[in-house]
């Protein structure tokens, strides 16, 4: 896919993400997928296919966030195969407080995939509103 297609592409993910509709970002992970959240927090690490982002990371974000996971894209710049996405998530956690988390991630994209992402955020606002997910396997 061309620079264009890849931008063009995660908008209309995070087109969707913003109605609070995350499978076609589920879609979009490729079969191997490493995500890589920065920082020391009990989520912080790579996450190794897409098994284990579903299972690891987005399915106990989910629990904490009630279902709903809402997530917009303020910027999109594209490099190639480099996408970066300047976000803001506007969940609300099962237990009612706010979860304004900010993110710049930066997305490597194969053949119409999500190869990789890296997730720069801030942690201490994970670590106030969040529990630590269930032990990885």
């Amino acid at each position: 896919m061309s620079e264009a297609d890849n931008r063009a592409f995660l908008q209309g993910v995070f087109a969707e993400t913003a109605k609070g509709n995350g499978r076609p970002f589920v879609d979009a992970l490729a079969d191997d997928v490493r995500w890589t959240i920065i920082g020391q927090t009990a989520w912080s690490r790579t996450y190794e296919g897409k098994r284990a982002v579903l299972e690891e990371l987005l399915h106990p974000l989910s629990e904490q966030l009630g279902g709903r996971n809402i997530v917009s894209a303020e910027r999109i710049v594209a490099d190639g195969d480099v996408v970066v996405v300047e976000g803001r998530n506007h969940s609300v956690t099962a237990t009612g407080r706010d979860y304004p988390n900010r993110y710049c991630w930066v997305f490597v994209m194969r053949g119409g995939k999500i190869a990789e992402i890296t997730e720069y955020t801030d942690t201490q606002l994970i670590v106030e509103v969040l529990a630590p997910p269930p032990a990885a396997p």
